[in-house]
């Protein structure tokens, strides 16, 4: 039944018997939790051969003790394989900790404070608020980073085919102090957008319109994390670059937090030799080098481009089951029903859904109540404040089959409860 087409006699019936599966759940004790999309120990488990692979050779391909200081920016052979994974150079490449969050943090804080090296000043130095754009439905860690910073942030809406750049341009073009912007260009988090080629080589020409010292903050984080051989693929930012001269204006970063263990992986970054020379003297001051020695296991783990992608195919036979049941509740149980809408990724780890307007937060709260965590409504927007109150962030990658499939019954009885309710309210 669509909801818009149902009487008021009709509606009241519906709501009597979704109350009544409402309190049957809510009677049955789940404790399941959808929040957070980290691998699960399947996957996990998959890169646990890496404890073992080096044995006692802890030296590197020229020979050098990785057990000792030094190698500030990585290992050769780390920057060659990780290179491929974002389209740059290994000379344009820089090997991290564990945390790709950390080396974006590290330049934001270096753009906002130090400045780029020979290249242009400062964001602070400039005076008056430092800003950048959000492209929404998006990723709280990055909203984190401006708030933390003290950067103000401005959103934009990210379309079917990445962010909108007829209104990216115009900001940019009537305010200087927006000095960066966020992308997560393939299976972004949490819609699952793959940027089209011509957004891409349009973000790739904002270096022409913007100050020097603007950069675009290129996540890459699920590069690598289709669900499907046919999964859309994402153009080399970096290669439009060099055909505008505007290599520049854009970082690149990811990580193996999702390939091999999140806790224990290598975070990259990819930038102009210029932005390098001055990433690299900034990040000196803090630390003499990271850990090599788990640079090397992965090298050793994943060897090149055809290894992470083999690796890469183990991971989507764990996640594609469990994607497949959320999408398979959301089309059987909402399809018709004119309450909701959601994106179907084709990689990544989240499902981005929307309620009607005004009723994230309910759902969010039904569900909670019902025993199933979600990640709280405007989590996906900056300051936690969705203005339509409608997005969801679903994370299936944690829980059993079985637990999607008893956490989505429930989630989609929230909705419809939560939708005829609303709708019974505006007809009183």
């Amino acid at each position: 039944m669509q909801l818009d087409q149902a009487t008021t006699e009709q509606l009241r019936e519906w709501e009597t018997t979704l109350t009544q599966e409402y309190q049957q759940f809510k009677a049955s004790g789940l404790n399941l939790d959808l929040t957070r999309g980290k691998p699960s120990a399947e996957q996990l488990s998959l890169s646990d051969s890496i404890n073992e692979i080096l044995g006692s050779d802890l030296s590197n391909e020229s020979g050098t003790d990785l057990r000792n200081y030094g190698g500030l920016d990585g290992i050769p052979e780390c920057k060659r394989l990780f290179a491929q994974v974002l389209g740059v150079t290994p000379e344009e490449t820089l090997i991290g900790g564990n945390s790709s969050l950390t080396l974006m943090y590290m330049a934001a804080q270096f753009g906002l404070y130090q400045g780029f090296g020979e290249l242009a000043p400062s964001w602070i130095s400039e005076g008056g608020n430092t800003k950048f754009i959000a492209p929404v439905p998006g990723y709280d860690r990055h909203f984190s980073v401006c708030e933390h910073l003290g950067i103000e942030l401005i959103t934009v809406a990210l379309n079917d085919d990445g962010p909108d750049m007829d209104a990216i341009e115009e900001l940019l073009k009537n305010d200087p102090s927006i000095k960066g912007i966020w992308c997560v260009p393939r299976f972004s988090n949490p819609t699952g957008t793959v940027y089209s080629d011509s957004v891409v080589d349009r973000i790739a020409q904002l270096g022409k319109i913007a100050s020097s010292n603007f950069r675009v903050f290129w996540d890459n984080a699920y590069a690598v994390h289709q669900l499907s051989d046919d999964a859309p693929e994402i153009a080399n930012l970096m290669a439009s670059c060099r055909k505008y001269s505007t290599e520049d204006s854009v970082y690149l970063f990811g990580s193996t937090s999702k390939i091999t263990y999140a806790g224990a992986g290598v975070a990259f970054a990819g930038m102009s030799k210029g932005n390098l020379k001055a990433f690299t003297h900034h990040l000196g001051m803090s630390q003499i080098g990271p850990d090599k020695i788990n640079q090397l296991r992965h090298v050793r783990l994943l060897k090149d481009a055809d290894g992470i992608k083999n690796h890469m195919s183990k991971h989507a036979a764990v996640l594609k089951p469990r994607f497949d049941i959320v999408l398979k509740h959301l089309r059987e149980g909402l399809g018709e029903s004119g309450m909701a809408s959601w994106t179907e990724p084709q990689g990544g780890y989240f499902v981005s859904f929307d309620t009607l307007p005004g009723l994230a937060k309910e759902v969010v709260k039904l569900a909670a109540e019902a025993g199933v965590k979600l990640t709280p409504a405007g989590a996906t927007f900056p300051y936690g404040k969705d203005p339509a109150n409608s997005n969801i962030r679903i994370a299936p990658s944690v829980p059993s089959l079985d637990e999607i499939d008893r956490a989505m019954a429930v989630f989609v009885n929230c909705v419809k409860l939560a939708s005829v309710k609303q709708r019974l309210q505006s007809a009183a």
